[in-house]
């Protein structure tokens, strides 16, 4: 009987070693690659934040701390500008009704100036809402005669009367802590709103009263001088801080657009003011609602 013996192919030929070789590479490849993976994932997903939070909680802290410090310098400064002007005009150097206009003026355009020393933080808004929302108790418990500060009713009132603080100062301060909370610095609509609040409304007042001899024929007690003060004053401080927002990154405006706008703004305002509404509704109310309904209107803004 003849013995057929199996043939078996030896495990050392190069063409079994090639391919027990790759074999055992892509075995182990299967099993060493999705370790590495789950470890890198891992390693992504647990350490890296872990890194991160320490860093976020100093960049929050840090911005914090910016914009505690940027509301106590606004808040002092608001408080200087009050105090100047009054020990200015006890000395005789400037008449109550020019410095309460100055401080009117002026109140709003530092306000709306200081907004950058502020952080990017999304809460900066809130930290700089601060100092209208101060103004705003300090002039409800002093209208209210809770308490006494004769240099401020002075400085910020017509007649002299702590009840004028709860009516035109208040409304005003209202509408910086409005635009400040609705639209900040990165928006044109509360740039603008303030801009004719304060340059323009407050110019408008001071050249009227000085040389308003001749009056609108619907309102006896506007004047055609202070209605186009009004308009070009506030036309131009508007351009001025939107163009100061805009060199700092704020807004990107087109500016042959935006000066059309603007004027068109300009024009709603002023005409709101020169209505005869005032013992209805306050040009502080009237002239910003008008800037800022206006200005929404518009595309772009």
């Amino acid at each position: 009987m003849d013995w057929v013996l199996p043939h078996f192919s030896s495990p050392f030929t190069t063409s079994n070693f090639s391919s027990n070789t790759s074999r055992s590479r892509s075995r182990s490849r299967s099993l060493v690659s999705p370790f590495h993976i789950n470890h890198l994932s891992k390693f992504s997903s647990l350490a890296l934040p872990h890194f991160r939070r320490p860093a976020l909680r100093l960049r929050h802290m840090a911005a914090a701390l910016q914009d505690a410090a940027a509301t106590a310098a606004v808040t002092a400064g608001a408080y200087v500008l009050v105090y100047t002007f009054d020990n200015l005009t006890q000395r005789q150097f400037i008449q109550q009704k020019l410095s309460r206009k100055i401080v009117h003026i002026l109140s709003g355009v530092l306000f709306m100036s200081s907004w950058p020393i502020f952080s990017s933080s999304p809460e900066a808004r809130y930290f700089a809402a601060v100092v209208p929302l101060l103004n705003c108790a300090r002039l409800i418990i002093y209208g209210t005669r809770l308490f006494k500060d004769e240099a401020l009713i002075k400085s910020v009132t017509r007649e002299g009367n702590p009840e004028e603080l709860l009516k035109g100062p208040l409304y005003y301060v209202m509408a910086l802590l409005l635009s400040v909370l609705v639209f900040w610095r990165d928006s044109p609509v509360g740039i603008i709103s303030l801009s004719m609040m304060t340059g323009g409304d407050g110019v408008a007042d001071m050249i009227g009263r000085k040389y308003g001899s001749t009056k609108l024929p619907y309102n006896r007690n506007k004047s055609w001088i202070g209605s186009v003060s009004m308009f070009v004053c506030g036309f131009l401080l508007s351009i001025g801080m939107l163009y100061y927002f805009s060199i700092l990154g704020y807004v990107h405006l087109d500016w042959d657009e935006t000066t059309r706008k603007v004027a068109l703004v300009s024009f709603v305002a002023t005409l709101m003011e020169s209505l005869p509404i005032t013992d209805v509704l306050d040009d502080n109310i009237s002239v910003p609602i008008a800037s800022m309904c206006t200005a929404l209107v518009l595309s772009g803004f």
